[in-house]
């Protein structure tokens, strides 16, 4: 999820929550391959997050080959292709969920990014693509130095997607067969059209006409949408056959959405609040001219939700400009 998903909340997901697999914020695509070198900090990971999925967006089929070239050499366990973003900066321009009213455009696509991680299993680098500038190139070299070990090209990479039922009405059986017909392994849908946002309630029967479908092609349907905990995902797996369930919105201030039932939370909400913070400062260090701290207020309003005098400590958390002052708060209500 933009804006969310970075390195710090991931690492605060996977040791508190213990999710099978995570994936990083969606990245563009067109802008990788136009020098855009501050986007490569959404692939920024550790060993700990494993498997972790890259997921990125756009429309130009040629740049998605190069990108997958590079996620491939980074190390990533698959490649993710977000066709379901509705954000209107997104769609609009022909990304995200935008797809869905070009279908073709989305299998050429699909097409272009199985051929990059093609080309890197047959020996193709960064470097051997043009479409890279020095800094690009420069980042990728760091990082795959400063990898902890060597990643196996012949390692398998998957290949998936994640959309929605539809743009304005779901048409879950016409989309499909475009999808289906494709290489991808895996296929994330998430219950809304477009048109929904993330208002009103996730056709979970429109889900499970997706897994019918795609039963004859051995493919790997995920379910997303409204599931609030373990037990929900588990119910959903049962009722509607889906080989997994995505959990996004849910585990904002709350990576306990992800443990089993009877499982205990290692720590209380507030001390992952503060470790929270540290991290992101580690990796967000606030500067003379800017404050980085910002970011992690919104994180903060979730982690507090639902708690007594939530508005009041909310008001104070976003004045915070660092985790001493989060930690100085937290100890005045007596959270911590």
């Amino acid at each position: 999820m933009d804006g969310v998903t970075d390195r710090a909340y991931r690492t605060i997901q996977k040791k508190y929550g213990h999710p099978d697999l995570v994936y990083t914020e969606f990245t563009s695509v067109e802008g990788l391959c136009h020098n855009a070198i501050k986007l490569m900090r959404a692939f920024d990971y550790d060993e700990e997050q494993r498997p972790i999925i890259a997921q990125i967006f756009g429309s130009t089929p040629e740049n998605f080959r190069p990108v997958a070239v590079m996620l491939c050499e980074l190390g990533f366990d698959g490649v993710d292709i977000n066709m379901g973003c509705p954000a209107k900066k997104v769609h609009r321009h022909g990304s995200g969920a935008g797809l869905i009213c070009t279908p073709e455009l989305a299998q050429e696509i699909v097409r272009q990014t199985k051929q990059g991680i093609d080309d890197y299993r047959n020996g193709m680098r960064s470097k051997d693509c043009p479409d890279f500038s020095s800094r690009i190139l420069k980042d990728v070299r760091t990082r795959v130095k400063n990898l902890p070990k060597p990643v196996d090209p012949n390692r398998h990479v998957g290949l998936s997607l994640k959309t929605r039922v539809g743009y304005n009405e779901p048409i879950t059986r016409e989309w499909f067969k475009y999808l289906l017909d494709t290489e991808v392994e895996a296929i994330a849908l998430h219950g809304r059209t477009l048109k929904q946002q993330y208002t009103g309630m996730a056709n979970w029967e429109e889900i499970g006409t997706a897994v019918e479908i795609a039963k004859p092609t051995g493919k790997l349907i995920l379910g997303n949408g409204d599931v609030m905990n373990h037990a929900q995902a588990l119910e959903k797996v049962k009722t509607y056959g889906v080989d997994g369930v995505l959990i996004g919105r849910a585990s904002f201030g709350n990576p306990f959405v992800f443990l089993k039932e009877g499982e205990k939370p290692s720590a209380t909400i507030f001390e992952i609040a503060l470790e929270h913070c540290q991290l992101h400062e580690n990796d967000w260090p606030n500067t003379e001219e800017h404050n980085s701290f910002y970011i992690m207020r919104k994180h903060l309003g979730w982690y507090i939700k639902g708690i007594a005098d939530a508005s009041d400590i909310r008001r104070e958390l976003f004045l915070c400009n660092n985790t001493a002052e989060v930690r100085a708060v937290f100890q005045k209500y007596k959270l911590i």
